[in-house]
């Protein structure tokens, strides 16, 4: 299935980054649409991956080094696959730097969220 990264993100200087679709609430997503989002809730309905997704996303300057995150009840190797997860939905990247490898949310990903799941208007 197609990466997050296809999703159109509309960007504005005055604003920042805005979401590409309108809250749920107010109009029904296009088929391409709910496809590329489906993958991203897909990988944050599992517990541990939402909880690593959260992590990251509230850490210190926005990023964090999976030594930082790996205490969430399993194993090195899983966090791992499950950060993969995350990163081949396009919600986090990642930098290796050194022996260890550093996730940052992709802030486009947030506006999408937020965008996505705000009120009708």
């Amino acid at each position: 299935m197609s990466n997050l990264r296809e999703l159109p993100i509309v960007e504005t200087a005055a604003a920042g980054v805005v979401p590409c679709c309108a809250p749920l609430a107010r109009e029904p997503l296009t088929a391409p649409d709910a496809e590329r989002l489906a993958v991203m809730f897909k990988a944050l309905g599992d517990p541990v991956r939402l909880r690593l997704f959260s992590m990251v996303a509230s850490h210190e300057g926005g990023e964090a080094c999976v030594c930082d995150i790996q205490d969430v009840g399993v194993s090195q190797p899983t966090v791992s696959h499950h950060l993969k997860k995350l990163r081949d939905a396009g919600l986090v990247t990642s930098e290796r730097r050194g022996t260890w490898v550093f996730y940052k949310v992709v802030p486009e990903v947030m506006a999408t969220l937020s965008g996505l799941l705000g009120q009708k208007v």
